[in-house]
């Protein structure tokens, strides 16, 4: 099977340099409530929730917060209504990007959207200006050293995967989002370990970044949004060589 957009590399190598930096915590945290809001807040029915709950577990993340994660996630949060908005937009090098967040209050996060869009040296755009060039997908991160890849080939196929690629740790397993929990459910009774399972927006077409200086600033530039308490998840469609990645370590 054919490899995927850089941009899983990317997340990868952001989720572990957020861990360097302390901001793992709130990464277990956000996935939980991106999971429930996709599949719903039952872990027993939503095999991408019962991941991110089991990650989060073991980053010492106490049941209170998980509970509460849960419950926002899947909008049960008493006296508090929460919307799904995605902003759209560019950013610099005019590279597309994709943030989705939950608010319970539009008037106040959509300023806040336009203020970051444009301190990272982009502007946020009109519906639809970008999401032409993303695609939901749904991703199963398998870990471990030597995993046989025509056998778990065989597994995801059964399955109704699509398509596989190697990474860095592992392999990760793409599928339609219908099936991501079908999927990754059948992986884990193969006996692999499934380090993540999720609903991601892949984008179809990518911007080479050229210098380590662009590397980071468009790297601050996912910082940023990541870091306001309404997103959940930021897409974007640049891609970084390995060799300029390794510079930013």
């Amino acid at each position: 099977m054919s490899g995927h957009s850089k941009w899983a590399n990317i997340k990868h190598r952001k989720a572990a340099q957020d861990a360097k930096k302390g901001a793992a915590y709130q990464r277990l945290t956000k996935n939980i409530i991106s999971a429930a809001k996709s599949g719903g807040g039952d872990p027993n029915a939503n095999f991408a929730l019962k991941v991110a709950i089991d990650r989060a577990k073991e980053g010492n993340v106490p049941m209170d917060n998980i509970d509460r994660a849960i419950k926002r996630g899947a909008g049960n949060l008493e006296g508090v209504i929460y919307e799904d908005v995605t902003y759209e937009g560019y950013g610099p090098g005019g590279v597309a990007v994709m943030v989705e967040t939950m608010t319970d209050n539009r008037n106040r996060t959509a300023p806040e959207m336009r203020s970051l869009f444009s301190r990272s040296g982009g502007a946020i755009g009109e519906v639809g200006c970008v999401a032409w060039n993303f695609e939901r997908r749904g991703v199963v991160t398998v870990t471990g050293r030597g995993i046989d890849e025509d056998s778990l080939m065989s597994v995801a196929i059964e399955a109704g995967a699509d398509d596989l690629s190697q990474e860095e740790d592992g392999f990760e397993v793409i599928t339609g989002p219908a099936g991501l929990g079908t999927v990754a459910s059948a992986i884990r009774d193969a006996g692999y370990v499934v380090d993540n399972a999720e609903i991601s927006l892949e984008p179809k077409t990518t911007i080479a970044v050229k210098s380590k200086e662009e590397a980071a600033k468009l790297l601050a530039m996912i910082d940023r949004f990541e870091e306001h308490d309404d997103v959940q998840n930021v897409y974007a469609n640049f891609e970084i060589p390995d060799e300029i990645l390794a510079k930013l370590d």
